[in-house]
């Protein structure tokens, strides 16, 4: 008998247990599969973001105004101008004994504001600068120390001998019930015009000392609260809709964005004149926005009373294009541009839009007479 050659015999054992290895191994795969291991998901779409634009549009000027007549002090005006463009917020202390020479006739702006309240006082301080404020805020005690209790308090050099302060130009931390009383302390040896100064330079201090990213976060309920608290405004929340964006990219991607003005001009006994150099030079470096960011020096202001003097077209063609999420919180470089998000209307606030569109407007009978 032939006997036969070990070969024959490995070969077909070696492919039968091949075989067996695919049958198995593609079973094995199959029940993995069924069972849902190893499955990828496809990453979502990327959400449509449609870029928003920051330009001298922006730009707003609001006049600040703090009465409380319990602290047996005069009120306390300060003037705020915001360039979101150029993440710069300006404040010009104006000493409530200002007079101006307005209309033909002196007038002042402590008594302008007794006459006619705060929309009297706008007028005056827009003749005076020759400028335009779009609106006004009127705090009481309990609306300014929220806003300064929103920025946490300050640390500030005080250098006046007030009840509970240092008297020796150290750096003291004040809370909202602090900066209150500072602000409104009568008894400067400046007088009011070193009053309107402090004031400035300390709300200016609070802004930069306070977290840009905290205050950009919480702004739309810092809003809020504010709003509902001041009584006397002309502020909308259409105001802070058409500018919320360029305001909380100032604060998140900003640095020490505030700065403080000191007011010149000449103590005329218990009065302050303001200097007419002094004025024309904080219209032409803050107010006239074509200037805004430009190396040239400004046009000179025309004369009002020169025949001849046309007011230069305002060129807002210079744009500061935002391309990047501002809740990144990632600081912007020399020439860069970042990008932010429109804000999608929730659900909830779409339908009481479409709601309050559909909604006919109710006529009152004096309405239906007419």
């Amino acid at each position: 008998m032939a006997k036969r050659k070990s070969g024959s015999i490995a070969v077909p054992f070696l492919v039968t247990i091949f075989i067996g290895l695919i049958i198995v191994g593609g079973a094995a795969y199959g029940i993995y599969r069924y069972l849902g291991f190893g499955k990828t998901t496809a990453p979502p779409e990327p959400t449509p973001r449609t870029g928003q634009t920051i330009s001298y549009a922006d730009n707003h000027t609001i006049l600040m105004i703090l009465d409380e007549p319990e602290q047996r002090c005069s009120s306390t005006f300060v003037l705020m101008r915001s360039i979101p463009i150029k993440k710069e917020i300006v404040f010009i202390g104006l000493p409530t004994n200002t007079i101006y020479l307005v209309d033909g006739s002196q007038q002042g702006l402590k008594s302008s504001y007794d006459r006619g309240g705060a929309n009297a006082a706008v007028e005056y301080v827009q003749k005076v600068f020759g400028i335009t404020i779009d609106r006004y805020m009127k705090f009481d005690s309990t609306s300014f120390k929220k806003v300064c209790d929103i920025f946490g308090g300050v640390s500030y050099e005080v250098n006046v001998d007030i009840a509970g302060f240092k008297n020796d130009g150290s750096s003291q931390y004040m809370n909202s019930t602090q900066i209150e009383t500072f602000v409104t302390y009568s008894m400067f040896k400046g007088g009011e015009r070193e009053r309107a100064l402090q004031s400035a330079a300390l709300l200016a201090a609070m802004v930069n000392q306070a977290d840009g990213k905290r205050i950009a976060d919480g702004f739309d309920g810092s809003f809020n609260s504010i709003i509902n608290l001041v009584g006397d405004t002309t502020v909308t929340s259409v105001d802070y809709k058409n500018h919320k964006t360029a305001i909380k990219n100032m604060f998140e991607n900003g640095s020490s964005i505030a700065v403080s003005i000191t007011i010149d001009g000449t103590d005329a006994g218990t009065d302050f004149l303001p200097s007419d150099n002094f004025i024309k030079s904080i219209v032409e470096n803050y107010f006239t926005d074509e200037n805004i960011g430009s190396e040239s020096a400004a046009p000179a202001v025309p004369d009002p009373g020169s025949e001849n003097s046309v007011p230069d077209e305002v060129d807002n063609s210079e744009r500061a294009t935002i391309n990047a999420p501002i809740e990144g919180g990632v600081p912007l470089e020399e020439g860069e541009t970042v990008t932010v998000p429109s804000e999608a209307p929730s659900e909830e606030s779409a339908s009481e839009e479409s709601q309050a569109e559909e909604a006919p407007a109710e006529t009152t009978p004096e309405a239906s007479e007419e």
